[in-house]
């Protein structure tokens, strides 16, 4: 039962879409309107407003971390096992992508998973925004870095933990993070895909 509730609890926080709450916030179109429609920060700025961008991409990496850190910290003093806490971690990013507070139409959840990240080990949520970092400063392609990103998440976690509990998870969450970037990676093959800061049509 209290397992249940943590996941119901870590659900509920990933529900909550910042892409669409900030924009509110700042008078903005809704963030599903325009652009990719992908409810994210990398979309929010394609309204010129860095400081919203910045306030989503906090916020929703941040919900991916208080969830994570809320089940880590209590989690065990209710019986919930290390099992559990993936779980929620799942259920956060779950959350994100099919938020109930917006009618299940949520974004890729790449902020949402690094926050997960950072809350599982500061090392292992560090190299996989570093791995973003690089990716997109060099290649300038928001949806390349975080497919490359996804990819080497799984693989940093069982070079420093082994195949523990929460790597099942992490696996889930990657190949969920690939199939939400499905249309990216198409045109990223036909070479149609737009770069960090590019106008669109």
């Amino acid at each position: 039962m209290a397992s249940a509730v943590f996941i119901l609890i870590a659900y509920l926080i990933g529900s909550l879409s910042f892409a669409v709450i900030v924009s509110r916030a700042f008078a903005l179109p809704d963030p599903r309107s325009y652009g990719s429609g992908n409810p994210g920060a990398t979309n929010v700025l394609r309204t010129g407003k860095k400081l919203a961008a910045l306030l989503t991409l906090i916020g929703d990496g941040g919900k991916g971390w208080l969830a994570v850190f809320l089940a880590s910290r209590y989690a065990a003093e209710y019986g919930v096992d290390e099992m559990g806490v993936a779980a929620c971690a799942v259920a956060v990013f779950l959350g994100h992508i099919f938020p109930v507070f917006f009618r299940f139409k949520g974004g890729k959840g790449v902020s949402t998973a690094g926050g997960i990240l950072l809350a599982i080990d500061p090392w292992l949520g560090l190299a996989t925004i570093a791995t973003w970092i690089i990716i997109a400063l060099f290649f300038r392609y928001s949806s390349l870095a975080a497919i490359v990103s996804a990819v080497f998440a799984p693989l940093y976690y069982f070079f420093l933990f082994g195949a523990r509990e929460v790597l099942p998870a992490l696996i889930f969450m990657s190949a969920l993070l690939l199939w939400r970037h499905k249309t990216n990676i198409l045109k990223l093959v036909a070479g149609e895909e737009h770069r960090i800061g590019e106008k669109r049509d």
